[in-house]
């Protein structure tokens, strides 16, 4: 079965001619070439939905699938020196620039979708914003699934004056594009990547550069939004060529992993050192919006998520460890339930004991290491137990909640430094069917990494300090 969302699922690498693929890529892109991308007025992006009708059960097998791909990246990742993790420089400029960014559960997926535009003159995309991801990619001219659809948007590398291939046999593509093809025709051959998933589903392209038309925070243009700016040299994947549902809610991926060719590090480098994203409720309507935004949180980050806000901020050590790139990992002290601490081995959390802890915005549901999913659904389960149980696949414990007058315990997880996440109970036990809830958390391998997954972070606002490693969160209102 086809994959509802997830992009990133059991990642094998297939050498094949990297040549091939870039000739492929370029005669596509002067194939089919729309009209000119106009400032005014603005397209309306509209996404085809990827699984109509959806369920959560269908993301919880979606995420178990990502999960799997999380733990065998990390664990190879353990075995060699690792890629290159990011480097954010001290110099950065005090504005900031925000993107939409809003659910996408009305295309029945557990995504959060942004709004991106790039390209010399820009052109206007869709993508998944995912903390697991190191390349942005779009789908490009000429691409379809092998159906014969097509997809709605593609972009067009031949109508964008800023578009520049990056060679094969470049640091960028030998050292930080993980996924990159082994075959190097010449050296100056394009730079060639070829995903294939666990689900059947593929994608393939080039690598280059490119140029993202920004709008920055504090300043007005005569249209009434942020004035517009250009961020030059963006890592971009140009996917010529894909299969399977995997990719049909979105038009491609919008990389903020740690990692030198993701878009979070090299924007962050630029605007202040830190990125941050205030996730509304995941089952929130299309037009409840809120905004990933480089460099200090403003207003429009989440309505409350200014520095004047009554609330303060936890902080805790942001981890960004090789071992774990890209992913942003974090260190977990204890995790509460209705009060109690539970009896979690110190290992699950510790990296070096095949533990630790990462947030992923790609993983819909928190996925807990065995000891700990033990534990944590063994005491919440306790204070539920007067409720009539309800079977739902894959989930262990579901109710019947028609009449349930019942309290749900509180969940808390401490970080380090005396950090407390305290999540509304909406986000551990969820609504899974109509009449029906979950505990909505999922068991993951042991040893293995556990994931803080985006139905836990939503309604907060988080704030990854690349420069200074650490991560801000607070609960807050993000929907504007």
């Amino acid at each position: 079965m086809a994959s509802r969302g997830h992009l990133l699922l059991a990642l094998l690498v297939l050498a094949s001619s990297s040549a091939a693929a870039a000739s492929g890529a370029r005669h596509q892109a002067h194939g089919r070439r729309g009209k000119p991308a106009r400032p005014r007025p603005r397209p309306r992006l509209e996404l085809v939905p990827a699984a109509p009708g959806a369920s959560l059960p269908d993301r919880a097998r979606d995420d178990a699938r990502r999960h799997a791909y999380i733990r065998s990246q990390l664990l190879a990742a353990s075995r060699t020196r690792g890629r290159r993790a990011a480097e954010v420089g001290a110099s950065a400029s005090a504005s900031a620039f925000a993107m939409p960014l809003s659910s996408g559960a009305y295309t029945g997926t557990g995504q959060y979708f942004v709004r991106f535009r790039v390209g010399t003159p820009a052109q206007p995309f869709v993508l998944v914003a995912d903390t697991g991801s190191d390349l942005t990619w779009v789908k490009c001219s000429g691409a379809g699934d092998g159906t014969g659809d097509a997809p709605r948007r593609v972009f067009r590398a031949a109508a964008s004056r800023s578009w520049a291939p990056i060679a094969c046999s470049s640091d960028t593509c030998t050292s930080y594009v993980p996924f990159s093809l082994a075959n190097c025709s010449s050296p100056a051959s394009p730079c060639a990547y070829d995903y294939r998933y666990n689900d059947g589903s593929a994608a393939r392209g080039v690598v280059g550069t490119d140029s993202a038309t920004i709008a920055l925070s504090g300043s007005e243009s005569r249209d009434g939004g942020g004035r517009r700016a250009k961020l030059q040299g963006v890592v971009l994947g140009c996917t010529a060529s894909y299969d399977g549902q995997s990719f049909q809610s979105s038009d491609g991926v919008l990389s903020l992993g740690n990692s030198n060719i993701s878009f979070a590090s090299r924007a962050a480098a630029r605007f202040g050192g830190r990125f941050s994203y205030c996730l509304v409720d995941h089952l929130a309507p299309r037009n409840a919006t809120s905004y990933l935004t480089f460099g200090p949180p403003g207003p429009e980050g989440g309505a409350a998520a200014s520095s004047s806000s009554s609330s303060a901020a936890a902080r805790t050590p942001l981890l960004l460890d090789r071992r774990m790139s890209p992913f942003y990992a974090v260190a977990v002290d204890a995790v509460h339930v209705a009060g109690e601490a539970l009896d979690i081995p110190a290992d699950v959390w510790d990296v070096a004991r095949g533990g630790g802890a990462i947030l992923d915005s790609g993983t819909s549901l928190t996925v807990l290491a065995t000891p700990a999913y033990r534990a944590v659904v063994a005491a919440l389960s306790e204070r539920l137990a007067g409720l009539p149980r309800v079977s739902m696949d894959p989930f262990e414990y579901c109710y019947n909640w028609t009449a349930a007058a019942l309290e749900i315990p509180g969940l808390e997880v401490r970080f380090a430094g005396s950090a407390r996440l305290q999540p509304p109970a909406k986000s551990y036990v969820v609504d899974a069917a109509p009449g029906v809830k979950c505990i909505g958390v999922q068991e993951g391998a042991w040893p293995g990494v556990s994931v803080i997954g985006n139905i836990l972070q939503q309604d907060h606002l988080w704030e990854f300090d690349l420069r200074d490693r650490w991560l801000r969160f607070k609960h807050t209102r993000c929907a504007l």
